[in-house]
């Protein structure tokens, strides 16, 4: 590979980065602040504080420095496996005049079937019988909490990493 191309996805790089980062970030302040009242305040802030702090270091390549393959491959891991880990947490809800609707994922529940009923038991069980449907959007959500958590594992690594290279200056009486 030439120095041109290098230059080019050094920039392309730092770009996609900063855009990322942006997003992030903003992203992040503004789920805190609209959920600040929410039903589910732990789950929300959570995935408010993982957007923010991921924004952070995204903006920040002169602080915190990711090295390309470890970011990639912590990112793809973590976006995916904890995507499917995430559909261990289930929820259950019976409305109306009767709805039941079953869904899995966390934080964004992206998996989900229902039923409707003349009585509970027969909404249970006709959502019970129901295909699964996708929520791609919740889903993307999903993926994209997962690899910036992921992204943060990698950023968290490399700052202890240099903390440890660096010689602790001792206090002489």
């Amino acid at each position: 590979m030439d120095a041109t191309t290098r230059t080019m996805r050094g920039r392309a790089g730092a770009a996609v980065r900063g855009v990322l980062g942006a997003v992030s970030l903003v992203g992040g302040l503004t789920w805190i602040l609209l959920n600040l009242a929410a039903p589910r305040p732990v789950t929300d802030m959570i995935v408010g504080l993982v957007l923010t702090a991921g924004g952070l270091v995204l903006l920040m390549p002169h602080r915190v420095p990711l090295p390309g393959r470890a970011t990639a491959a912590a990112t793809l891991v973590a976006g995916v496996g904890g995507t499917l880990a995430g559909l261990v947490a289930q929820g259950a809800q019976l409305g109306g005049m009767w709805v039941y609707l079953v869904t899995r994922g966390w934080p964004s529940a992206w998996l989900s079937r229902a039923g409707l009923g003349g009585d509970p038991a027969t909404a249970r069980q006709v959502a019970e019988q129901s295909g699964w449907q996708v929520d791609v959007v919740n889903l993307a959500a999903d993926l994209y909490f997962w690899a910036v958590a992921g992204l943060l594992v990698v950023a968290a690594a490399g700052v202890a990493r240099r903390a440890a290279r660096i010689p602790q200056a001792t206090l002489q009486p």
